[in-house]
């Protein structure tokens, strides 16, 4: 997976310590998670953010925003921001709180409880005769 270890190295950083904050390999890079909800990310230079559907259209706005389209579809809610956007530590720090701003008023995605898988029957190994 490639990305920039620096830009992640530069989130960790500037996201507030909080027990919730977890790191996750994902869409061939780094993304970082608010009580299991996606906050924002690191897909190789580019810094990827979750503003939310009501903040798109302001995003885009930003110079250096773009949308998010991994398949040729862009995803609403979730922009990129392009290298010279987070050059500097202020940059990012004004896209995170956008984005800890939008997932903190989502509820806590809790982790879903297992479903046991079913077992094959247990056979005896049989003696073969020859």
């Amino acid at each position: 997976m490639t990305y920039d270890d620096k830009l992640a190295a530069r989130i960790r950083r500037i996201l507030p310590p909080a027990a919730g904050v977890a790191e996750l390999h994902m869409f061939g890079g780094l993304a970082f998670l608010l009580d299991g909800r996606m906050l924002c990310g690191v897909v190789n230079r580019d810094l990827m953010v979750r503003v939310g559907p009501g903040g798109y259209e302001t995003a885009l706005a930003q110079p250096h925003a773009r949308p998010m389209d991994f398949t040729g579809w862009p995803l609403t809610g979730f922009i990129f921001v392009g290298p010279a956007g987070s050059r500097t530590d202020a940059a990012v720090a004004a896209w995170l709180g956008r984005a800890y701003q939008f997932v903190s008023t989502l509820p806590a995605k809790w982790p879903r409880p297992r479903r046991p898988r079913p077992r094959p029957p247990r056979t005896r190994a049989r003696a073969v005769r020859r």
